[in-house]
């Protein structure tokens, strides 16, 4: 088999909801209160790891993707406009054209305003009245051309957002029974072979190494002062005769006179 099919644009919704449903499985909340690793981060590396995941699954999608395609008559996928390459492409132009209608209006207002700021402050004072004129004039057509090209550029954009929403409308058929459970096998197939064990490895590398058992005794312990037989100093004798190991029976030596 060639290389993993590369997962479709309308497809990583699909690919987030069953990350999310794995995640949200109590084995996977177990492992993650004892790891102690936000959901959130393991979520990110779920859907940054998409394309390992996905190689698990990849003849079910296929399979999935076949069958979708020949529902929909053939085409390719609608609604997922290739980045690069041959194909349905954006039009250079269209960039421009754009860009222009919403340029336009602002520049020809700008300049309308302007314009008519310097022609009627010039008949104010009284001062070129010929250049007055023609400022204010000027000023008057500049704010026509921005009015039109507004109302050009609305209706522009009021037909393309139109058909936007009707191509999108078109591009989702009615899924057929066979489709339908091409999409559940494959999502399956994607849970239990790819997400799953993906998690399973992230959240084992993440948790902490065992620690030693340190709950019997404090953390100094000595083997002197741990003895069944110490019971602690005497300090009721002069001297301070009586040992740690009262308990025992015996007594220190005493190298003075004897005791009465």
């Amino acid at each position: 088999m060639g290389r993993p099919s590369r997962l479709g644009d309308e497809d990583r919704s699909d690919y987030g909801r069953a990350l999310d449903e794995v995640i949200a499985s109590p084995e996977i909340r177990l492992l993650l209160e004892r790891s102690g690793v936000p959901g959130g981060r393991l979520r990110v590396r779920g859907l940054a790891a998409v394309a390992r995941t996905t190689s698990a699954a990849d003849a079910e999608y296929r399979r999935y993707a076949a069958l979708r395609r020949r529902a929909r008559g053939g085409r390719q996928d609608a609604g997922v406009s290739p980045l690069s390459g041959p194909g349905d492409q954006e039009r250079p132009g269209a960039g421009v054209l754009a860009v222009l209608g919403v340029l336009t209006p602002v520049l020809a207002a700008v300049a309308a305003a302007t314009f008519l700021l310097l022609g009627y402050g010039l008949r104010l004072a009284e001062a070129l009245p010929a250049l007055a004129g023609t400022l204010v004039g000027v000023g008057w057509f500049s704010l026509a051309l921005a009015a039109v090209t507004a109302l050009v550029s609305v209706v522009a954009l009021y037909r393309t957002a139109a058909k936007q929403s009707a191509d999108g409308t078109a591009s989702v058929p009615d899924r057929s029974p066979a489709v339908e459970d091409a999409r559940e096998a494959w999502l399956a197939a994607l849970r239990d072979r790819g997400i799953r064990p993906f998690l399973l490895q992230q959240l084992t590398e993440a948790a902490p190494p065992p620690r030693p058992d340190d709950g019997h005794g404090s953390r100094f312990s000595s083997p002197a002062f741990a003895g069944p037989d110490f019971s602690g100093p005497d300090f009721s004798g002069p001297g301070f005769e009586g040992s740690g190991h009262r308990g025992s029976g015996r007594t220190a030596p005493d190298s003075s006179e004897p005791r009465r």
